[in-house]
């Protein structure tokens, strides 16, 4: 009789029995070899599989993390800025002591700059374009969260770096400019007014009525032109800048300004422009820029400073370092006899572990540094020196 294809042992009740015993007797066997390779989890401990998993869930630090923790006790609460940031960076400091998050201390100190008649580059009575219309631009970038807002253009607002942030935090876009920054700002609760100050506009008119001998406006007798548009005259391109880094490292940047006075209508500069004007990475440092913006377009001056950072130069050589390329990088129409840049630049940078350096395209000058040795200005250092005064 053939054996059955289902019961291989035969079809008789003994094979059947004889073969199952076999079986049994083999899972058995099979059962104790596997509960030697893998005792039992005692109470509190991963099974062998939940472990691997934890393993493979676990984050890596890599070289930079895992040296934060030295870093950061080497790190000094500390902010740079523009010299003109000097008075206003007392109390911000004191705030960014208490534990603020860096970006409000900046922007506590810019908005005092903005608010300042006397400062005729940034907010309130900065020197308009040529039509005698104030345009403002500003930037804020965070370094914790990587984000960042911008306002370009932007008119009758005296506070465009508090919309730069909302901007940053309200929309999903990083610039708003002309009328469109200006809605967004009244929208939020901003006031407009009239932000051409009565010296701001002598000292426009005066630039105006002197721009040419081809047309009809005619300037004053020298003895009926007011002492503060002499005390003035001239091109500026200033800005605020402010930078910060907390006790823990974090850090932030802000910059403000109304422009190159008398600009085009509609003219946009570096400042409102992240990676030229200003940039942070909060792993590495922060850089932001005062001077002549179309340079730092061209060269996105403040993201390459704190890349070099990133590659180990100190702040001081990073800044110089960029100041080089622009130099070899300027066009023959902005060069002296000597072949040197007709303009000023200026860099301003801190690194997460608490160095900073200010530099600039000609000195002697100086920026604004805050930490647990005060409020004062320091030299920065330069590429070309400005010929002495005659006396």
């Amino acid at each position: 009789m053939k054996k059955s294809v289902l019961c291989p042992w035969g079809p008789s009740r003994r094979g059947f029995l004889q073969g199952a015993a076999a079986w049994l007797s083999w899972r058995l066997c099979g059962m104790r070899v596997q509960a030697q390779e893998n005792p039992p989890a005692t109470a509190g401990s991963p099974s062998p599989d939940t472990s691997r998993l934890a393993q493979t869930q676990q984050p890596r630090r890599s070289p930079e993390t895992a040296t934060s923790g030295a870093k950061e006790s080497a790190i000094r609460v500390r902010m740079v800025g523009s010299a003109n940031a000097l008075k206003a960076l007392e109390k911000a400091y004191a705030t960014l002591q208490r534990g603020s998050d860096p970006l409000d201390a900046c922007l506590e100190a810019v908005v005092q700059v903005e608010n300042d008649p006397e400062d005729y580059t940034v907010g309130y009575g900065g020197l308009p374009n040529e039509q005698g219309v104030v345009q403002l631009d500003a930037a804020v970038m965070h370094g914790p969260t990587h984000q960042a807002g911008a306002v370009a253009a932007l008119e009758r607002i005296r506070n465009p770096s508090l919309v730069a942030r909302l901007v940053m935090q309200r929309t999903d876009h990083v610039l708003l400019v002309g009328q469109g920054a200006l809605e967004f700002a009244k929208a939020h609760g901003f006031r407009e007014e009239n932000l051409l100050t009565e010296k701001a506009r002598k000292i426009w008119l005066y630039w105006k009525e002197n721009l040419s001998d081809r047309d009809d406006w005619l300037p004053p007798p020298p003895e009926e032109v007011d002492p503060e548009v002499w005390d003035y005259f001239g091109r500026p391109t200033g800005t605020v800048h402010v930078a910060a880094c907390t006790a823990g490292g974090d850090m932030a940047c802000v910059t403000s300004t109304s422009g190159l006075a008398f600009k085009l209508p509609g003219r946009v500069g570096d400042s409102p422009i992240v990676g030229a004007g200003l940039y942070v990475d909060n792993q590495v440092g922060t850089c932001g820029s005062t001077g002549r913006g179309e340079a730092n377009l061209q060269n996105l001056c403040s993201f390459l400073a704190v890349e070099l950072m990133r590659q180990g130069h100190p702040p001081r050589e990073a800044a110089l370092e960029v100041l080089r390329r622009v130099h070899r990088k300027t066009p023959q129409r902005l060069r002296d006899p000597q072949g040197r840049p007709k303009f000023q630049l200026k860099f301003y940078l801190l690194s997460k572990d608490g160095q900073y350096a200010g530099a600039a395209m000609w000195g002697p000058s100086r920026f604004a540094v805050a930490d647990q040795q005060g409020v004062r200005l320091e030299p920065c250092a330069f590429l070309f020196q400005k010929p002495s005064q005659k006396r």
